[in-house]
C-alpha cells in the first residue's frame, strides 16, 4: 500500500516466520508508522481519519439495526418504532446511525473544500481525487436510500420525487425507474430493493476507501504550501506526529457528534418523518436531508425537468474534472490571491444554494438559486481556466521546512529549529 520501503524487523521466530509468508505487519508499519508526511500539515488534514472513524460507526450501527428492521411497506415504520422503544439501546443505535450520517457529510464537505482550496486534485493525485469523488457519489446514494427506510411521510414522498425525476432521463429513464420501484409505483418492492442496496453500498464505499488510501500512500500527501517533500527535514513520521493530531481531531469531532446524539437527536431531521407514510396525503413542503439541499436547489432552478436533472448530476460530475479545468501551476490558494477571492465566492454560493434548497420554489428564491447555480458552474468552467492563465501568484517558499521555520533556519536532531532550545534561566 505504500511506496516507502518497510523498516519493520520482526523479533520473535513466529513473527519472522509469519512476515516471510504474509508481510502484513511490515505493510502496516510502512504505511501508518514510518510513512513520511509533510511537517507543515494543519488540522484540515485530519478529516480523512474522521471520515474513516464515522464510516466504521455507520457500518456497525447499520448492521445492528438491520437485525431488527423489517423491509416492507407495512412493517418498516412499525419496526423502526419498535427499535426505538423495545430494543435494548435501540434508540441509541438509531440516533447514532441517523446523526452519524450527518456528521459524515459535515466531514466530507470540509474535506472536499480543503482539497479544492489547497489544490490537492492536481498531478500526480488525479486518480486519488477521482476516487474521492466516487466515494462521495456512493455516499449520496447510500444516504438517500437510508433516508427512505423509516417509511415516514418525508421518506415516502422523498423516494417518490427522486425516482420520478429519473423518468426524465432519455431512453433509459423509465427502465431505471421501474427497476427501482419493482412495479409501477413506490411500494413494498421498493422498500425491499432500497434496503438491499442500502446494506450493500457501505461495503462498496469501504472498498473504494481502501483504494483511496492506497493511492494516497503511492503519491504522498499534499500540504498547505503545495510543494513536494524535497529532503528528510521536510517530513516527519506518520506515527506519532500525524496519528496524535488525528486522534485529537477525532475526539473533538466526537464531542460534537455526542452533543447532537444526546441533546439534539432530531435537530437535523424532519418532524413529518415521525408520521407513517400515507400516499393519499402530500406534505406541504417536501425537502430532502440537509446535505442534499444544494443539489435540490439546482434541480428546481431550471424550469425544464430534464434540464434540472442534467444540471443536478452535472454539479457532482464536474468535480471530477477539476484537475484538468484548473490551469494554474500553483496548488495552494494561499499563494493565489485572485483565485482565493473567487474560491470564497464559490463557497458562499454553495452554502446559499443549501439554504435556498430548503425554501419554497417561488419568487426570489428561484431567481437566487439560478444565479448561484450559474456561478457554481462558472467557477469550474470559466474561473478555474482563466485564473490560471492571468493571475500573478505569490512566491513559494524554497521548501516545506522553510515554510515552517522561515528562511535560513535549520532543524536540529530533535525536530526543533536550531537555536530554539529553551533559554537558560538565571537566578534573580
Amino acid at each position: 500500500m505504500s511506496a516507502t520501503a518497510s523498516t519493520y524487523v520482526p523479533k520473535s521466530r513466529v513473527a519472522k516466520w509469519f512476515e516471510a509468508r504474509l508481510p502484513i505487519v511490515g505493510l502496516v508499519h510502512s504505511s501508518f508508522v514510518a510513512f513520511p508526511v509533510p511537517r507543515n500539515l494543519n488540522y484540515f488534514w485530519t478529516f480523512g481519519a474522521i471520515l474513516i472513524a464515522f464510516l466504521g460507526i455507520q457500518i456497525v450501527t447499520g448492521v445492528w439495526l438491520a437485525m431488527h428492521y423489517e423491509p416492507s411497506a407495512t412493517g418498516a415504520f412499525t419496526s423502526v418504532e419498535k427499535i426505538m422503544r423495545d430494543v435494548n439501546y435501540g434508540w441509541l443505535l438509531r440516533y447514532a446511525h441517523a446523526n452519524g450520517a450527518s456528521m459524515f457529510f459535515v466531514a466530507v464537505y470540509l474535506h472536499m473544500f480543503r482539497n479544492l482550496y489547497y489544490g490537492s486534485y492536481k498531478a500526480p493525485r488525479e486518480v486519488l481525487y477521482i476516487l474521492g469523488v466516487v466515494i462521495y457519489l456512493l455516499m449520496m446514494a447510500t444516504a438517500f436510500l437510508g433516508y427512505t427506510l423509516p417509511w415516514g411521510q418525508m421518506s415516502f414522498w422523498g423516494a417518490t420525487v427522486i425516482t420520478n425525476i429519473l423518468a426524465a432521463i432519455p431512453v433509459v429513464g423509465d427502465t431505471i425507474q421501474t427497476l427501482l420501484w419493482g412495479g409501477y409505483s413506490v411500494g413494498n418492492p421498493t422498500v425491499n430493493r432500497f434496503f438491499s442496496l442500502h446494506y450493500l453500498l457501505p461495503w462498496m464505499i469501504a472498498g473504494v476507501v481502501v483504494l483511496h488510501v492506497w493511492a494516497l500512500h503511492v503519491t504522498g500527501q499534499n500540504n498547505p504550501v503545495g510543494i513536494p517533500i524535497k529532503s528528510g527535514k521536510d517530513a516527519v513520521p506518520f506515527t506519532p506526529y500525524a496519528t496524535i493530531k488525528d486522534v485529537f481531531a477525532v475526539c473533538v469531532f466526537m464531542i460534537l457528534f455526542s452533543w447532537f446524539l444526546f441533546y439534539q437527536p432530531n435537530y437535523l431531521g424532519h418532524a413529518d418523518n415521525y408520521i407513517q407514510a400515507n400516499p393519499a396525503v402530500t406534505p406541504a413542503h417536501i425537502v430532502p436531508e440537509w446535505y442534499f439541499l444544494p443539489f435540490y436547489a439546482i434541480l428546481r432552478a431550471v424550469p425544464s425537468k430534464l434540464g434540472g436533472v442534467i444540471l443536478m448530476f452535472s454539479a457532482v460530475i464536474i468535480l471530477a474534472f477539476a484537475p484538468w479545468l484548473d490551469t494554474s501551476r500553483i496548488r495552494s490558494c494561499n499563494y493565489r490571491p485572485l483565485y482565493r477571492q473567487f474560491f470564497w465566492v464559490f463557497v458562499g454560493a454553495t452554502l446559499l444554494l443549501g439554504w435556498l434548497g430548503s425554501q419554497p420554489p417561488e419568487g426570489g428564491y428561484v431567481l437566487a438559486a439560478q444565479v448561484c447555480t450559474a456561478y457554481y458552474f462558472a467557477h469550474f468552467l470559466i474561473v478555474m481556466p482563466l485564473c490560471g492563465l492571468f493571475e500573478t501568484p505569490k512566491k513559494l517558499p524554497g521548501s516545506i521546512l522553510e515554510s515552517v521555520t522561515g528562511p535560513g533556519k535549520q532543524v536540529s536532531g530533535s525536530g526543533m529549529p536550531a537555536g530554539a532550545a529553551a533559554a537558560p534561566t538565571t537566578k534573580g
